[in-house]
């Protein structure tokens, strides 16, 4: 079979059918092993009746023991030896849908190693899962068609030979029999792969659900809507049974026919048979071989329908493969520039954000969904016109692209392994630099809580931290990479806001004098940014700083405030109020993460005159804030 670490070779991805062909030809050997094993097994189970006929003619009814002992013996060498066949033909064929099963893991694994960050921003994860697991065993299944399916064909051509000096009638009969049955199943045939193909579709859809409803199980509690969200699940996976009925009701079809057919055929040869030998057309030995023939050919007329139900939805299966395998990763032209040679301007025209080297700029829109299509096209991971230091950024080396500028998504994966793998990266960050990542990103906590500090192992996607800790966990990983150019999206959306003024403050002092964007609606963060830019449907509609919008933009006040009647009046001294704070939390919120050392040091921090609520007694936590902080 294929070696773990040997190249798969390069797909054919221009069809489905071009794409099993490849997983034959890549084991060509072996498959026509297998092709040709197949075909002597079965090939031998049609020439054993003709060996009974000739011990019954020669032997039985004549009386000639020698001739019947001869003949005995070559009935139970054939089925001895064909036994043998049986097994090699049933490893063989193991092997070469092993190879197949195998092949297909490493050509979508390496695809999607090689698409990179690029793969979530053009498939769903459902969609991978379904490819991983259902798709690649379906194809691997399909390729039975090599061995049985091929000496099927040979089979039931020489069972007509065979017929053809018995009667030509009945060798008539059997070769009209299979196109018959093909005109009968074909249809269903074509049925199977219009349902197959949708019912894939929905289990992607559904599997991406499932997917999205165990991460944000905590976030549905708080929010009151696991009820929602659980009532609409059922009724998706109601849609997907029915859609499974569907595809099982032709299955059914298909091999009910698989079944039943043969046996009509059988029946009806033997009938025609048994008429031949009453009026002695043909000998009491050749109506034996021709019952045996008959009986043989339900094999392969069964592996005939069995084998095109298995091509039907390997197909389909390959087609979703091949698709997968389409996806282009993000690269440049072969005759890329290089990148300014100094901190340059990031400027987006699309939205009409411009970056300014140097500064933190934040962006605040209402739909988290346009400040990230902004970072993706500022990142690179999105076509766009985007130019950095008047050059357009997809004309530029693509790893010089991604050395300088790293876009940190607070979904991005988490692997196994100790913390200070987790966060080093590529780097190995002395214990000062490390110290320091931690501090800026307020997860000491992390650190200390854990019995083996920074050495402690974590588990996969940070299953062992809470929402706020993989967060920070996250920050301290973008801050140890150093990019000249970091794009971070919602980097403090999952923290209370005790930690969030913290983080927000660090991270501005942390990287001074390097460019830094956050996407972000928190005051406790658009405060400290040195310019903010307004989305208003994925347009720039005003920029400037955090308090100048809250003077100058109701709707930017609407955004961050969450007042609901802003006073366009408002002067210098408007600040959210304690309803800001409670938005906030209650945002991020059921996936909150308090720090457990948010204390007055903390508080200190963050700019009371930004934080502290007018009116301690509208927010009694407040006040008790305030307190520590007095």
């Amino acid at each position: 079979m294929i070696d773990a670490y040997a190249d798969p070779g390069t797909p054919d991805r221009r069809g489905g059918w071009r794409y099993l062909w490849w997983l034959v030809t890549r084991q060509a050997g072996r498959s026509l092993t297998g092709a040709v094993v197949a075909t002597v097994w079965m090939g031998l189970m049609a020439l054993t009746p003709y060996l009974l006929s000739r011990a019954i003619d020669d032997g039985l009814e004549p009386s000639d023991g020698t001739a019947l002992a001869g003949w005995t013996a070559a009935v139970l060498g054939a089925g001895v030896f064909n036994a043998w066949l049986g097994v090699v033909r049933h490893r063989t064929m193991t092997k070469v849908r092993m190879d197949a099963n195998f092949r297909t893991v490493k050509v979508v694994v390496e695809h999607a190693a090689r698409l990179g960050a690029a793969l979530s921003r053009q498939i769903g994860a459902g969609e991978v899962v379904t490819v991983g697991v259902g798709d690649v065993q379906t194809i691997s299944t399909s390729l039975t068609v090599v061995g049985p399916g091929l000496a099927a064909v040979v089979t039931y051509a020489v069972v007509a030979a065979l017929l053809l000096p018995v009667s030509v009638t009945l060798s008539v009969v059997i070769l009209l029999g299979v196109p018959l049955i093909a005109v009968l199943v074909g249809p269903l045939m074509g049925r199977l792969q219009g349902t197959e193909t949708g019912y894939r579709e929905r289990q992607a859809v559904l599997t991406a659900r499932i997917g999205d409803l165990a991460g944000g199980l905590r976030v549905l509690n708080g929010l009151g809507g696991k009820g929602l969200f659980a009532d609409a699940f059922r009724r998706d996976s109601q849609e997907l049974r029915e859609q499974g009925y569907r595809v099982g009701a032709v299955t059914s079809w298909i091999q009910a026919l698989g079944m039943g057919l043969p046996t009509l055929f059988l029946a009806v040869v033997t009938w025609i048979a048994a008429r031949l030998a009453a009026q002695g057309a043909i000998s009491i030995g050749e109506l034996v071989s021709v019952y045996g023939y008959v009986a043989v050919l339900v094999l392969p007329v069964y592996f005939f329908i069995d084998c095109a139900y298995e091509l039907s939805r390997g197909v389909v299966a390959a087609r979703r493969v091949v698709r997968f395998l389409s996806l282009e990763a993000l690269a440049g032209p072969s005759d890329a520039l290089d990148a300014p040679g100094f901190p340059a301007v990031l400027h987006d025209p699309e939205s009409g954000v411009r970056v300014v080297p140097g500064k933190l700029t934040a962006l605040a829109g209402a739909r988290p969904a346009e400040s990230e299509a902004v970072v993706d096209r500022l990142g690179r991971y999105a076509a766009s016109d985007v130019t950095w230091g008047g050059v357009r950024l997809d004309e530029v080396a693509l790893p010089q692209v991604r050395e300088r500028i790293l876009v940190a998504d607070n979904e991005a994966d988490l692997f196994a392994g100790t913390l200070r793998e987790l966060v080093r990266g590529r780097r190995d960050p002395d214990e000062e630099t490390v110290a320091r990542a931690v501090r800026t990103a307020a997860a000491d906590d992390i650190v200390l809580g854990l019995p083996g500090g920074l050495d402690s192992p974590v588990d996969a996607q940070g299953r062992s931290l809470s929402g706020g800790q993989r967060q920070r966990v996250r920050l301290v990983r973008a801050l140890l990479a150093d990019p000249e150019v970091l794009l971070a999206l919602e980097p403090t959306s999952a923290l209370d806001a005790h930690t969030e003024a913290a983080v927000a403050t660090r991270l501005r002092a942390a990287r001074s004098g390097r460019t830094t964007v956050v996407t972000s609606t928190s005051p406790l963060v658009l405060d400290r940014a040195d310019t903010v830019c307004f989305l208003v449907d994925g347009k720039t509609a005003a920029t400037g700083t955090h308090r100048e919008l809250l003077r100058t933009e109701p709707g930017y006040r609407v955004l961050v405030a969450r007042d609901m009647e802003p006073d366009t009046d408002a002067g210098p001294e408007a600040r959210p109020g304690p309803e800001t704070h409670a938005g906030m939390e209650a945002q991020a919120g059921m996936d909150t993460d308090t720090h457990p050392a948010a204390d007055a040091g903390v508080r200190a921090e963050a700019d009371p005159v930004t934080y502290a609520a007018p009116a301690a007694e509208a927010d009694p936590a407040a006040g008790a804030d305030e307190e520590v902080m007095s």
